[in-house]
């Protein structure tokens, strides 16, 4: 590991590898195959040694398993699959012994307890049978009769006192030994897995988004914390950490989450996985290694740094609803594993200031920060106000019609409008001053898009007009005043994001397939779309302007931010910043956005120099090609567009098309 290199390829099995156990102090390695073999490795000089045919059933609809037990003491090792326990000797690799089971009742785990010389098997319907490992035959047998319409869906033993931890369908976990069974614990959803630390004073069992820990006792196993661990997609697989003050979480969402057990479960950092759910978790001292089934690659952390201080604690959000106040001081998102909450963050203490509960799940919020507003908006059509200084005072805005969920929301430069959008409903509200609080006034103006299609993103100006995307890729600017709508040119593909300029003349859209759009609000036409030439760019996250009005800042989801210079379209930069960016916040010399890692990021954007092209940065990106398509300037004029100087002078005569740009820094 220290060299980064691969010593070793052992190569030999014709089928799918389903299983591998370490063992001999990390000198030997034996492994199962699809191939119905087993090889025994030396990891040392990277040569097997010999290959066990162990003859399994050719019956392809026939229910596997595959697990390996090394007993090192006993120089045996045991292969389970669905119909057959075979013990090996490892030295001759002779058969020793080799039970049948039934395949009307299939085995669905095997433990050995090596301080109890027995064997351990569950059958899918609740039946666990004893076995002597040394001659395989049966020592006892019960039914699991008081867990019922229930199937074992992970196991694992615990050596010391000779058990077996059972986790099944329908949340229970049961304890079983030689001496009997009982029910340790009653989950919400299936348990998905269990693990122990390497001492077996902890239990981690997860299920759903969560994991819950034990701790060991006399009796077998209570809870170690209040609370559960959580994540915002299934949690697939865990590791304790080396002295069981921490454990490591990966889920389906990609994320791997670190947690501190002494400090009763504080998260400790969020990490980047190989881009793919996260399946598999392994440690190896302080190291631990994780991979993906849908992955060819695998990622390697060490677990040391994690405990020493860091400068603040990630907040634990990645629903991409986070709102930010007090220039980046304060972070607001959906409670994790309670979305009728609204979890207020203090991002300099790295910790939970305040909950404020809505009763509703929340799908979106914006901050006034001149008016110290949060507005919350929620699944039944209502949209909370909380005043930031004195957050028990709420407002309530009533829906139009009852149950209708709220899509998105959007406040005017000036914060003096508010457009609340549901599925084809936009209202537009007045906000004034107040005192306590600003006062909410309306709805001034209620307009129905009278579309299918669902609106997915909204923004308002001072003048009370309200551009707003479609799920379809429609971009339509409605004037409330005068009660006209004005179609522009449609996105191929949802429209993530609208903004406006901060003097109004411009606005920005994003969409899924990755086109950014820059319109002239005057004349309602478009004056550049602005797209990657490649396939690998996911889509527009989220897009602002910068205060000035120059630049246009965009997070894609690739994971990127870039700058796009509102003069001509040139892709200025572009930095990886190895998360997903919920939104993006204009400064006086940069931004801010809050991630879906838990952090915010703080950049200030200076426009590069000529001398930039002289460095190729992209030298090793050549199939990076930013496109750029603007249109005539004839062709504005004649719909009437106030052209300023600026943008007289770059937009030439011609379309340009497929344009490089001559300045873009990658940093």
């Amino acid at each position: 590991m220290e060299e980064k290199q691969v010593i070793h390829i052992l190569t030999g099995h014709t089928g799918e590898v389903k299983c591998v156990k370490v063992f001999a102090q990390g000198t030997l390695a034996i492994s199962a195959s699809k191939d119905r073999t087993l090889r025994l490795w030396n990891l040392l000089s990277g040569q097997e040694k010999f290959t066990i045919w162990d003859r399994g059933s050719k019956d392809p609809t026939e229910p596997q398993i595959w697990s390996l037990h090394v007993d090192e003491a006993k120089k045996a090792v045991y292969s389970a699959s669905s119909s057959k326990v075979s013990a090996w000797n490892l030295e001759t690799a002779e058969l020793v012994f080799c039970i049948l089971g039934d395949a009307a009742d299939p085995w669905m785990y095997m433990a050995a307890l090596a301080s109890w010389a027995t064997l351990l098997t569950v059958s899918k319907h609740g039946v666990v049978t004893l076995w002597s490992s040394a001659t395989g035959k049966v020592q006892g047998k019960q039914h699991l009769s008081s867990i019922k319409d229930e199937t074992p869906t992970c196991a694992v033993s615990v050596q010391k006192p000779g058990k077996m931890v059972i986790g099944f369908s329908k949340g229970s976990i049961s304890l079983v030994s030689s001496k009997g069974y009982s029910l340790l614990e009653k989950l919400p959803e299936a348990v998905g897995f269990l693990v122990v630390s390497e001492d077996e004073s902890l239990l981690a069992a997860g299920f759903g988004r969560s994991v819950r820990i034990f701790l060991a006792d006399s009796q077998g196993f209570h809870h170690f914390m209040a609370t559960d661990l959580e994540h915002e997609d299934i949690v697939e697989t865990a590791v304790f950490g080396p002295e069981n003050n921490l454990i490591v979480t990966g889920s389906r969402d990609t994320l791997i989450q670190v947690w501190s057990l002494s400090e009763q479960g504080t998260l400790l950092d969020i990490l980047e996985g190989v881009g793919a759910p996260v399946s598999l978790l392994a440690r190896g001292g302080a190291l631990v290694a994780s991979a993906s089934q849908q992955s060819s690659s695998f990622k390697v952390w060490d677990l040391t740094y994690a405990q020493k201080p860091r400068a603040s604690a990630p907040f634990l959000d990645r629903t991409g609803l986070t709102a930010v106040s007090h220039n980046g001081s304060y972070v607001y998102f959906p409670k994790i594993g309670d979305k009728n909450k609204v979890t207020v963050w203090d991002l300099a203490e790295g910790e939970e200031q305040d909950t404020l509960d809505t009763s509703n799940e929340v799908k979106c919020l914006e901050v006034a920060e001149q008016a110290n507003l949060l507005f919350t908006g929620l699944i039944s059509g209502i949209v909370l106000v909380f005043p930031l200084n004195s957050r028990q005072d709420v407002l309530c805005i009533p829906p139009p019609e009852a149950r209708k969920a709220i899509n998105c929301m959007a406040l005017s430069k000036s914060e003096e409008h508010l457009a609340i959008a549901y599925d084809s409903i936009v209202l537009v509200l007045d906000i004034g001053p107040g005192d306590p609080c600003p006062v909410i006034d309306g709805p001034t103006y209620t307009f129905y898009t009278q579309l299918p299609e669902t609106i997915s993103s909204v923004a308002i100006l001072a003048d009370y007009r309200v551009i707003y995307g479609m799920t379809n890729g429609d971009l339509f600017l409605y004037d409330c005043v005068n009660s006209k709508v004005f179609p522009l040119e449609a996105h191929r593909s949802l429209v993530t994001c609208v903004e406006v300029s901060h003097k109004e003349q411009l606005a920005v859209s994003g969409s899924e397939e990755a086109l950014l759009c820059l319109w002239d609000l005057q004349a309602c036409k478009g004056r550049f779309e602005m797209s990657y030439m490649n396939s690998f760019c996911r889509g527009v996250q989220c897009a602002c302007f910068s205060k000035d009005d120059k630049y246009v800042y965009a997070g894609l989801k690739d994971r990127s931010i870039i700058v796009l210079s509102v003069l001509d379209g040139t892709l200025l930069a572009v930095q990886f910043v190895h998360a997903l960016v919920n939104r993006i916040i204009p400064t006086n010399n940069g931004f801010i956005a809050p991630t879906r890692h838990g952090y915010l990021i703080r950049e200030r954007f200076q426009c590069p120099s000529s001398r930039a092209s002289q460095q190729e940065p992209l030298k090793n990106f050549r199939k990076a090609v930013w496109m750029i398509k603007s249109r005539r300037r004839e062709e504005l004029a004649a719909a009437g567009a106030l052209q300023d100087a600026e943008s007289r002078s770059a937009q030439g005569n011609e379309c340009k098309s497929n344009k490089r740009s001559q300045v873009c820094l990658i940093v």
